[in-house]
């Protein structure tokens, strides 16, 4: 299939501005190069865990920001037992729009074309942290 240039173009910047918005998000290395003092104050297995974006019971909230980040919301919930404070991390889904539109006059054709990438996908819930006085109690993840 042939592709004009100027689609080779409009391709190329649809998928650079996909790749932008997949990175716009720091890593759990980059976060713990920002934080060197904190983060080596942590065992080394707690270390591998958190670089490998990976919440167990019992860490605390810097712990939590090293592994998976600032949350995109939170919550705060009473139950029977105690006040809770969850942390809610969502994924962005991109949004890909193609057009193809043509017109004919004057014994011409002609026809274009247009790409358009945003963030307006909507989100996925990925996971909820749920702390108790200060300490993750539980992980609820999504699949």
């Amino acid at each position: 299939m042939f592709i004009p240039h100027a689609n080779a173009r409009q391709w190329t910047a649809a998928v650079l501005m996909v790749l932008l918005l997949a990175g716009c998000q720091s890593t759990p290395s980059q976060r713990a190069e920002a934080e060197n003092a904190l983060f080596a104050s942590y065992p080394p297995e707690v270390q591998e865990k958190l670089l490998a974006g990976r919440v167990e019971v019992g860490y605390d909230k810097d712990m939590v920001r090293f592994a998976l980040g600032d949350p995109d919301r939170t919550r705060t919930r009473v139950t029977g037992q105690a006040e809770e404070t969850v942390w809610i991390y969502t994924r962005s889904r991109p949004r890909l729009s193609l057009g193809l539109g043509g017109a004919r006059g004057s014994g011409r054709t002609t026809v274009g074309t247009g790409v358009g990438v945003s963030t307006g996908g909507g989100t996925t819930e990925q996971a909820r942290v749920i702390f108790r006085d200060g300490e993750v109690h539980s992980v609820e993840e999504s699949l």
